[in-house]
Parts: C-alpha cells; structure tokens; sequence
C-alpha cells in the first residue's frame, strides 16, 4: 500500500494524451449502448404493433362470427 502512495504521478504533459483516450472510450461505449437500446426499442415498438393489428383482426373477427350466428337463429 505504501507503494502505491510513494508512486510519482504523470506530469500533465504526458497523462493528457491517457485521459483524453479514457474520454474517448467513455464516449464511445456511451453511443454503442444507446444504439443497442434504440434498436431494441424499434424491434419492441415494431412487435407491439404486430399484436395490436392481430389482436384487432382477431376481435373482428370474432365480432362477424357472432352477426352471422345472430342471424342463423
């Protein structure tokens, strides 16, 4: 532990170019993950309407079904 603590930290001059490159990964990581949940986000909005419209054929369906068996009797 004490070595860690009596370790010289970088001079400004050569640290810059290290954090500069941390920022950079920071952002880019950010951006990935961000197009990965938009993605994900279309799939999901694109499925819901999916099941939205069978749903709806489905309820029309059925509707229909029951006219005709009301006529039938």
């Amino acid at each position: 532990m004490t070595f860690v603590l009596a370790a010289p930290a970088l001079p400004l001059h050569k640290a810059g170019p290290y954090v500069a490159a941390a920022y950079i990964v920071f952002v880019a990581v950010i951006l990935i993950y961000v197009a990965i949940m938009a993605v994900r986000l279309g799939r999901t909005q694109r499925d819901l309407a999916r099941l939205q419209r069978e749903v709806e054929t489905a309820r029309d369906h059925r509707d229909s079904s029951s006219e005709e068996m009301e006529t039938l009797a």
